[in-house]
C-alpha cells in the first residue's frame, strides 16, 4: 500500500469514499493530471503546477477541494476565507458530489495553465 492509498484508507466513512470519488473525478479530467502527496495531503498536478489538493476541514470534519489558483475563479460556491490565492469547495459527503461544478472549475484552471504555458513558449 502506498502513501496515497494510506491517506484515503485512514479516513472514516463517509469521508473515505467521498475523497476516493473526488480523486477519481479530478484524475479523469485530463490525462496529464497526476497525483502526488504534498504537506501530507493528496495534490493533483498539471504541467508541473499544483491544481488542487484534497483535505478534511478540522472543524466540520468534512472534505474539501483546495484550488491553488482559486483567486482566478468567480464562483459563489468557492470560499476564499483568509487566503489570498486559493479558494476551497466544501463537499458534503452525505449528498451527491457536484461533478459538473468540479469539472467546470478544473477546466477553467487548466485553460489558465495552458495560456500561461503558451506565454512562456512565445518568449
Amino acid at each position: 500500500m502506498n502513501e496515497h492509498q494510506n491517506f484515503f484508507l485512514r479516513q472514516q466513512e463517509p469521508n473515505s469514499s467521498c475523497l476516493l470519488a473526488l480523486r477519481s473525478i479530478i484524475l479523469n479530467q485530463h490525462v496529464q493530471i497526476s497525483e502526488t502527496l504534498k504537506y501530507g495531503m493528496p495534490c493533483f498536478v498539471y504541467a508541473k503546477k499544483a491544481v488542487c489538493y484534497l483535505w478534511i476541514d478540522k472543524k466540520t470534519t468534512e472534505p474539501y477541494i483546495l484550488f491553488v489558483e482559486g483567486r482566478l475563479l468567480n464562483n459563489p460556491e468557492l470560499e476564499i476565507g483568509t487566503r489570498s490565492r486559493m479558494k476551497i469547495l466544501r463537499i458534503n459527503p452525505h449528498i451527491d458530489i457536484p461533478f459538473a461544478l468540479i469539472e467546470n472549475i478544473i477546466a477553467q484552471l487548466l485553460a489558465y495553465y495552458n495560456s500561461e504555458l503558451a506565454k512562456l513558449k512565445k518568449k
